[in-house]
């Protein structure tokens, strides 16, 4: 394009401002930690290199600090550790250090999967909500009678995790009541300030939730202003759990004057009277980062979708303000899991392996999350996918080497951006790809709400080239005013996706403002 897209002038089409996302809202890449205490798991007896099962001595090491609070970096040497058992990163301001996710760096080797460990109090909830409702995976050309894995979408050999918080709603048993802060009087999306009914119970630099809830049943006016269309099918879980938020937000208390709040990341949504919007107590941990290290699972083989037996890497929950950088992860059934999270960048992943995975970075339930710097070199049913309850969150800077899709996975998912993505498709004799896909079950359809934005998008093509007839690139029908602007190709292509989407830009390749997320965050922060 020779002159910047028309949307960035066009003041009456829609588009969020995705440059919060990250750590410090995108300010920095991750916390520095100069002159924190320096935890050397040797003396704890863990070696490197030794092949005997380092677990229960890099649990040693974390419990060794787990009663403090100031900085504290766990330093990892070069060279193999074996882990065994799961990792919990319980506390705030700390480090998980390798020396490089390179051959010559930090290896953490996981021999075997999470099926064979104690599940915690989160995936015992998961496992019971499976088997209440009969969550299996039939595929009868295959054989395959068997029940969903707790371990699909949640768990990982290294986990943060807030100690007697809940991860993620699935049955009323475990319910915890929360604490409400004030209800939300006015406001507007978009807007850095909220009015709110009281500002006893609130602080500066206090990190709370804010909720939108359905309260009016299949025909809420809040479900209207997530899709602005009823020409989808809209699922049942939109209005059969009113007693839970269907909107959920994470944010810093910057300043109060009056019941004025001003807020460290702008409003998801209108504050309106009938979507009952609350702020909440939100049971988190801050500044903890995984970095310069791989992790390397055995070789197994794929049962079936949904069925993972727990190769999973990195499970991020309850988390704000945090980081992973330089990491490899070999074999896994899913690279890095998210829940309950925000404000957190994930950047320079790569994910390698033989065998079918699940996900490579999962953003799911989640506000504020970057990532930023993905390789997909493995092949991955949602290489790139945002998931139930993920908003705002971005991925740039991404490539997929092989099978990509760009996957929206139903749940009331919305606003977020795939940004500057190249992918690698292999055609064998194809005359469409379905390159936007959503997975997801009915009950959460469509597949997201409003303003998903698609910038940048690069399609390699290795094969089929000698035809020049526009191919299609499809896959999704049920995601409502997407933004999808810039899609190029090594031949020419043609974009179907509706309903009500802004396209712009196809075959056009974006030289002035390739990545909308450093657009916005230059416009934000550079004066």
């Amino acid at each position: 394009m020779g002159q910047p897209p028309a949307i960035l002038k066009e003041s009456k089409i829609y588009l969020p401002d995705f440059s919060f996302a990250g750590y410090e809202n995108g300010v920095e890449n991750k916390g520095k930690f100069e002159g924190a205490k320096i935890i050397d798991v040797r003396k704890h007896g863990a070696i490197p290199n030794d092949g005997l099962d380092d677990s229960f001595a890099l649990i040693s090491a974390l419990k060794s600090v787990a009663s403090e609070n100031t900085p504290v970096i766990i330093q990892l040497e070069k060279g193999q550790y074996i882990l065994s058992e799961i990792l919990y990163i319980s506390r705030s301001n700390i480090i998980l250090r390798g020396t490089g996710s390179g051959a010559n760096g930090t290896t953490i080797y996981c021999p075997r999967p999470m099926k064979y460990l104690e599940d915690p109090e989160s995936l015992q909830e998961l496992r019971e909500y499976l088997v209440k409702f009969d969550k299996t995976q039939r595929e009868k050309g295959n054989n395959i009678n068997l029940p969903f894995s707790q371990y699909a979408w949640s768990g990982g050999m290294i986990w943060v995790r807030k100690k007697g918080t809940r991860v993620k709603s699935y049955l009323p048993a475990f319910k915890q009541e929360k604490t409400i802060l004030a209800e939300l009087v006015n406001g507007k999306r978009g807007s850095l300030t909220v009015k709110v009914s009281s500002t006893k119970s609130i602080k500066v630099d206090e990190v709370i939730q804010l909720e939108w809830y359905n309260k009016q049943g299949e025909g809420g006016s809040l479900i209207d202003e997530m899709y602005q269309t009823r020409d989808i099918k809209i699922g049942s879980h939109h209005w059969n759990f009113p007693d839970e938020p269907l909107v959920k937000q994470q944010v810093r208390i910057v300043s109060i004057k009056g019941n004025q709040v001003t807020l460290s990341s702008p409003l998801l949504m209108d504050i309106k009277a009938e979507w009952n919007p609350l702020a909440t107590k939100w049971e988190h941990l801050e500044q903890i980062g995984i970095e310069h290290l791989s992790i390397e699972f055995p070789m197994a083989e794929k049962i079936a979708h949904h069925v993972e037996e727990g190769f999973n890497g990195i499970y991020l929950t309850r988390l704000y303000d945090g980081w992973v950088d330089d990491v490899k992860i070999n074999n896994s059934d899913s690279g890095i899991l998210t829940e309950e999270t925000a404000n957190v960048t994930i950047s320079n992943i790569e994910t390698t392996g033989e065998k079918l995975a699940h996900y490579s970075v999962y953003i799911g339930g989640v506000h504020n999350v970057l990532v930023d710097g993905l390789l997909v070199a493995n092949e991955v049913r949602h290489p790139l996918s945002f998931n139930t309850f993920s908003t705002k969150n971005v991925f740039t800077n991404a490539e997929v080497l092989v099978k990509p899709i760009l996957d929206q996975h139903s749940g009331a998912n919305h606003q977020n951006l795939f940004d500057n993505i190249k992918v690698h498709v292999s055609l064998n004799g194809q005359a469409e790809y379905p390159l936007f896909s959503g997975g997801g079950a009915g009950y959460w359809k469509p597949s997201h709400g409003s303003y998903n934005t698609f910038w940048n998008i690069e399609v390699h093509f290795l094969d089929g080239l000698e035809d020049q007839t526009p191919l299609l690139l499809n896959g999704m029908t049920d995601g409502p005013n997407a933004r999808i602007i810039g899609v190029n190709a090594n031949k020419p292509v043609k974009v179907t996706y509706g309903p009500n989407a802004y396209i712009e830009g196809i075959n056009t390749t974006m030289k002035e403002v390739p990545s909308l997320y450093q657009y916005q965050l230059q416009k934000r922060t550079i004066r």
